[in-house]
């Protein structure tokens, strides 16, 4: 029986994280929702909010951008549409994260929630890792 966490945060470290998911990113996404990245409210980070040996939960944070609106209607569809978008490429992200696992660690599953409102200048969607230990054979 494993004792110790089937995960390592320091492959998680915010380097590792911008990596991930770099910052152009957020500039790609506009360009290809609306023609224009400069019409972007946002800027999305990724970063790592709670790591236990059964789940690992990140946020994408939606940071405003200066001069721009930081709405909760402009965010609260954002779980669906970045679950499918191929520029956010979640299911990406989550095979980037389980590379990044302790050997014997695997993902289970994983979901986005609703978006959070942290403050005026950022909101997030937290994305949910539910990971499972694999015993070696």
């Amino acid at each position: 029986m494993r004792t110790t966490p089937p995960h390592n945060p320091p492959a998680f470290a915010q380097e590792e994280l911008r990596r991930m998911l770099p910052e152009e990113t957020a500039d790609r996404f506009f360009e290809a929702l609306l023609g224009d990245a400069g019409e972007g409210a946002y800027d999305i980070r990724l970063s790592l909010e709670e790591a236990r040996p059964e789940r690992l939960v990140f946020h994408l944070n939606l940071d405003r951008r200066q001069g721009k609106c930081l709405a909760c209607h402009l965010t609260s569809g954002l779980p669906h549409v970045f679950a499918r978008h191929p520029v956010i490429d979640i299911k990406g992200l989550v095979r980037n994260i389980q590379e990044r696992l302790d050997a014997g660690a695997r993902v289970a599953d994983w979901h986005l929630e609703n978006t959070l409102e942290i403050s005026s200048e950022r909101h997030a969607v937290p994305l949910v890792v539910n990971l499972k230990s694999e015993d070696p054979p």
